[in-house]
């Protein structure tokens, strides 16, 4: 039976990340590990406060599984002892990890996936004044997608200095849940006009009815919106895609399935991250492949990486070694 260790981490940011609900300078995240028969399994999860999570939390939820975890309890069972949310992704992706070295086989093989391919990811812009956002996209302007993160006002102006910094990447705008459906409908035809791509969460996830009956003429993105399987039946006529991230669904385990859900019910697929290492990109990239948008740059925005990080070349993500992770 596998034993359990636990541990938190701090990395540093490089320079100031912000989104229309703060900034950071650092990430805090919990990194799980199993161990048995010589093999280690590891896998991150990263607290997010908006979820109401908490470093503290999330080891608190992880520990308190320690005796059923060492009596047997495998990655099945734990899809329903614990709710979606960093604790339980950071756990089910040590077992992943675990079941794939134990069995000498890639996490992607055990998945019944295809071989994974390497990824184009988006490289974020943080909120920042417009003369900022347009010299960051001047300096990153040879990068094939950009991801703006927007708050208000001054947004239009923002997307307007990025696109002249950057007149070839394509473009996506993240809201982060920022804007009214007033100013959304007011914004975003202009931003079609700019050629943007995608829309990411323009309302809060509590007040995205409006979505329903809008015009949308570019499509709109579920992040805050979705988190697993049960969310999809609300998001139908609201979003035309859904941001899967592993911290939200609790793992690789359900991110899988909601992604075969997700296309079922005709949503397109954008495979994200909360800001991590490449601990956490790892199991992510085997949902990105595919997917219509890939926002797995966690790393590029450390001041440093784990030593086994990811690959990557530009924006180019190749898939993890065996040292990572699967």
């Amino acid at each position: 039976m596998p034993a359990l260790s636990i541990s938190r981490e701090t990395w540093a940011i490089r320079g100031r990340f912000t989104i229309s609900r703060g900034s950071r300078t650092a990430i805090d995240v919990v990194v799980v590990e199993l161990e048995a028969d010589g093999h280690k399994g590891r896998g991150e999860g990263v607290p997010y406060g908006r979820y109401g999570e908490s470093l503290e939390g999330v080891v608190a939820a992880v520990d308190g599984l320690r005796e059923e975890i060492e009596a047997g309890l495998d990655r099945t069972m734990l899809q329903e002892r614990l709710p979606a949310g960093a604790a339980r992704n950071a756990l089910d992706c040590a077992y992943w990890d675990l079941e794939a070295k134990l069995a000498g086989q890639p996490a992607w093989m055990l998945a019944g996936l295809p071989e994974p391919g390497p990824l184009t990811t988006a490289y974020t812009l943080s909120l920042d004044s417009v003369e900022n956002m347009r010299a960051a996209a001047a300096a990153n302007a040879e990068r094939p997608l950009l991801k703006l993160k927007l708050a208000g006002p001054e947004d239009l102006a923002r997307v307007e200095a990025v696109r002249e910094g950057a007149p070839q990447a394509s473009l996506v705008v993240d809201a982060n849940e920022g804007w009214s459906p007033g100013f959304y409908g007011e914004i975003a035809p202009q931003l079609e006009a700019l050629g943007v791509a995608m829309i990411e969460q323009p309302l809060h996830a509590e007040n995205d009815g409006p979505l329903a009956w809008m015009k949308r003429p570019i499509p709109v993105c579920a992040d805050e919106s979705c988190h697993d399987r049960a969310s999809l039946p609300a998001l139908a006529g609201r979003y035309d895609m859904i941001n899967i991230k592993l911290d939200k669904t609790g793992g690789l385990t359900e991110a899988l399935k909601l992604k075969t859900a997700a296309e079922a019910a005709g949503f397109q697929i954008m495979v994200g991250c909360m800001l991590g290492t490449s601990l956490a990109m790892a199991p992510a990239s085997l949902v990105g492949q595919g997917a219509a948008v890939v926002d797995l740059d966690g790393p590029l925005l450390l001041q440093e990486d784990r030593p086994d990080g990811l690959r990557f070349e530009g924006s180019i993500l190749y898939p993890p070694e065996p040292a990572l992770w699967g």
